[in-house]
């Protein structure tokens, strides 16, 4: 049985490309023996796990080899399996018994993909975790499932993670092949210039931005596939799946979804008008503030609270999640400046509580750094750090928008 997993395995693992080292893969200590890798659609959640996979294999193929008292070659024993649980022997056979088989044959890592496919994953996930002790398991969830907060079958034992779109770095890095390192936003407010002349000596960051800004967040921008093509059918797979499967949403209730999104594409970044809104999708004002929490719970939009607010409470404005989405909106170009406020929160918040703030600032970073955004340096110093949009290298205050996305 296992050797048909194993050969599936093994033609995904030599055929997957991660054209670029994650720095995920060096923040996530694989001792644990549950880990959940959460991320939006078309992030590159399994070409990661079938990466780690790969790194596995080699650490395997690294060691000495066993010998008998006689002196022959001990066949090595597979120790690590990709499985994806949209596979029908799944539906006659549980997890755990997988589990208990692949144990028997030596193995030692499991990488779980599609794991919202299989009915009571939770409970089937933790029955492996007490049951086989020895076994470390790794599986991919979508952003909508909820791993910690209502999970008492894995909350106390799953270590988190997440997995993002590439940043500006990771984009310049495969776009160049020049080795750029990430910086802290500690390192951009103390020492932004100095930064910023050394990666420009390397390369001119300003000629990629705009790029990026449309096609770069994605992996599939690297394809063969037309990228807008391939972006909507994520999109419409975070609905339709994401949304409606695992948040178990009636179908009939879609074209609402739809819609808002639309919507939203068409104003973001904007406040929200939740009468308005439920009006023109025809549901209640407790339903549109749902549907949005579950459009940002899906990696599809930004929401951005003042500090110590957050959902049911009305956001003070919200953003698409990243800018390629902003770019889907066929009745729209979407303007400079929504654009670098949208690229902004989104690299900020990855690392940094990112919240609306009642003085002029536009941003407050972890309740201490105020930010403003802005397209053009203005003519007079700044009064506060401000990301500008079409910066090379600044002085003082005046911060290139596009050195936050070395963040990661």
């Amino acid at each position: 049985m296992l050797d048909a997993f194993f050969r599936i395995h093994d033609f995904l693992v030599a055929h997957s490309k991660m054209p670029i080292r994650r720095l995920l893969m060096d923040e996530i200590n694989w001792e644990d023996r549950m880990i959940a890798i959460k991320g939006g659609r078309g992030v590159g959640k399994t070409d990661f796990l079938l990466a780690r996979a790969r790194e596995i294999e080699i650490e395997e193929q690294s060691k000495p080899m066993e010998l008998t008292k006689r002196g022959k070659i001990i066949p090595r024993k597979r120790k690590c399996l990709y499985v994806n649980l949209n596979n029908f022997y799944f539906t006659d056979h549980s997890l755990v018994e997988f589990a208990g088989a692949f144990i028997k044959a030596g193995g030692n890592t499991l990488l779980i993909d599609q794991t919202f496919k299989y009915p009571n994953w939770s409970k089937e996930l933790r029955k492996c975790h007490d049951k086989y002790h020895d076994l470390h398991i790794i599986f991919v969830a979508s952003p909508v499932m909820r791993l910690i907060e209502d999970n008492r079958d894995l909350s106390p034992i799953v270590k988190m993670y997440n997995l993002r779109g590439f940043s500006f770095r990771e984009y310049l890095i495969l776009r160049t092949g020049v080795k750029l390192e990430p910086v802290t936003l500690d390192m951009i407010l103390r020492n932004h210039a100095s930064i910023a002349r050394g990666v420009c000596e390397k390369l001119n960051p300003l000629e990629y931005f705009a790029d990026y800004l449309q096609h770069g967040y994605y992996p599939s921008f690297l394809g063969t596939r037309n990228f807008e093509a391939e972006l909507l059918r994520q999109m419409n797979m975070m609905l339709e799946v994401d949304v409606l499967i695992v948040k178990q949403i009636e179908v009939s209730n879609l074209p609402k979804m739809r819609k808002l999104l639309n919507l939203m594409m068409m104003s973001t970044p904007c406040a929200l008008n939740v009468t308005t809104i439920s009006e023109a999708i025809d549901t209640s004002r407790a339903t549109t503030m749902n549907y949005i929490k579950y459009l940002k719970d899906a990696r599809l939009l930004n929401l951005l609270y003042m500090e110590g607010k957050q959902f049911p409470m009305k956001p003070v404005r919200v953003y698409m999640q990243n800018t390629n989405i902003a770019y889907m909106c066929v009745e729209r170009n979407p303007d400079k400046a929504a654009l670098y406020e949208t690229f902004f929160y989104n690299m900020v918040h990855v690392d940094h509580r990112v919240n609306a703030t009642e003085r002029n600032a536009m941003f407050v970073v972890d309740g201490k750094s105020y930010f403003d955004v802005k397209v053009d340096k203005p003519e007079h110093d700044c009064i506060r750090p401000t990301a500008i949009g079409n910066l090379q290298v600044g002085l003082g205050n005046s911060i290139p928008l596009w050195l936050l996305g070395f963040l990661y």
